[in-house]
């Protein structure tokens, strides 16, 4: 579980190198998963993981993101902004995009949106007062094991995204994307 080289991440073939080719890539990150049975697609792992039995992150984790979101509502930071619809990701999704998709373009999913969920990459999104972000999930079959990709694009949506940003990267990559990463690990053994 460890954050991987964007060279490495844009090797692998996923649509969303083109569909967000103008957004930044914060960072990336890849765990490696065994083959415990074959021609397993994210899909069917994302709804086998959601009713099957789920490993809960670690205390600091859930602390962490508890405080994150109690001063975002405190200061209200986490309401969408007027030109949410407009702005979203979800815009640029061909009919080609959205006849793909398992799901339909904006659907809620905890405090994300959903712009698509393919077989085996899912993009979502989320819109405040300090980013404009997505979040990507994909899976990849190796030669004898899968490996899960997650992946992290911020586009800059005031001043503020910046200074935002450079405050929760030590949180997010030293806590809680390594419980996150941790708690998919686990959840594949378990579930999958």
């Amino acid at each position: 579980m460890s954050q991987i080289s964007p060279a490495e991440f844009y090797a692998v073939p996923l649509r969303v190198h083109t569909f967000l080719a103008d957004v930044p890539l914060h960072d990336v990150w890849a765990v490696d998963l065994p083959t415990h049975r074959n021609d397993i697609t994210l899909f069917e792992f994302v709804r086998l993981a959601s009713h099957g039995r789920t490993s809960k992150l670690p205390p600091l984790a859930r602390l962490l993101i508890r405080l994150r979101l109690f001063l975002g509502r405190s200061c209200r930071l986490d309401g969408e902004p007027k030109d949410a619809l407009a702005a979203s990701f979800g815009s640029r999704l061909t009919a080609e995009d959205r006849a793909r998709s398992f799901v339909v373009s904006g659907t809620p999913e905890g405090l994300f949106r959903v712009v698509y969920r393919f077989e085996n990459e899912q993009l979502l999104e989320i819109q405040n007062r300090t980013v404009h972000a997505a979040a990507l999930s994909a899976l990849a079959k190796r030669t004898d094991s899968y490996r899960f990709y997650f992946a992290i694009y911020v586009r800059q949506r005031t001043w503020i995204t910046p200074f935002y940003m450079g405050l929760i990267d030590p949180f997010r990559k030293w806590i809680i994307y390594p419980a996150l990463l941790k708690n998919i690990r686990a959840n594949w053994d378990q579930n999958v």
